[in-house]
């Protein structure tokens, strides 16, 4: 049997690529996704010492032209997961009425319609007993949020929560394993220093979430340790 392939979306560095070299060191095969095709990335060194269980992919998910030659690219090859980890935010202290049209788009389309555009277009490379999962966050949690702040970043996870139940409710993907994933407050660049919680503790445990719904029909909204997160 050849070991399992992942493609995450979004793995140049921090949580996208601690995922994929957790999935790596697990035996799996992974396609990892950066925008920028000059830049080099702490990807491209997990690739090089990978010995060739690490491929780098270029995209840029908010430009959807990008989409159909990376399908044509990965046409013959079996993903096992689809994950999509790419987002961005603006900042934290700026009420929504001050926000400007520019901040307010961009993160809308990063966050909520850019990964809903790759998984439309990626979807069919994914087998019946795979997963298609997209980071979202507690954030995105329209009951947990009691305490407000960040709040287009807030809007435009509650968007791709619900834009995956729009997905997830189509006759075509009932059967599908479909997950969004809440990491916790994680120190990486968007989570800044002062979240509690560090990659080192938190990817593995995201991936034992991940690959556990593997096989799983239906949409579910997990966080790290796979309990529901209300909607």
């Amino acid at each position: 049997m050849t070991n399992p392939t992942a493609l995450i979306v979004g793995a140049s560095r921090g949580l996208g690529h601690a995922i994929a070299a957790e999935l790596a060191d697990r035996g799996w095969h992974v396609i990892g996704t950066v925008r920028d095709t000059t830049a080099r990335t702490p990807l491209h060194d997990l690739a090089d010492r990978s010995d060739g269980r690490v491929e780098i992919e270029h995209l840029d998910i908010t430009e959807p032209d990008q989409l159909p030659p990376l399908h044509e690219r990965l046409a013959d090859r079996q993903l096992d997961v689809l994950f999509v980890n790419a987002g961005t935010t603006n900042n934290p202290q700026t009420p929504i009425g001050e926000v400007s049209t520019d901040d307010f788009v961009d993160v809308m389309v990063t966050n909520a319609l850019s990964p809903m555009r790759v998984i439309e277009a990626l979807g069919d490379l994914v087998p019946p007993d795979g997963l298609i999962g997209a980071m979202s966050s507690g954030q995105g949690s329209i009951t947990n949020n009691t305490a407000g702040s960040r709040e287009v970043y807030r809007a435009s996870k509650a968007a791709l929560n619900m834009l995956m139940r729009s997905f997830a409710a189509r006759p075509s993907e009932t059967d599908r394993a479909l997950a969004v994933v809440a990491p916790g407050w994680i120190r990486t660049a968007l989570g800044g220093p002062d979240a509690p919680f560090t990659m080192e503790e938190s990817v593995p445990l995201i991936v034992d979430v991940l690959l556990a719904k593997r096989g799983k029909p239906g949409l579910e909204y997990l966080d790290r340790n796979g309990e529901t997160v209300p909607w």
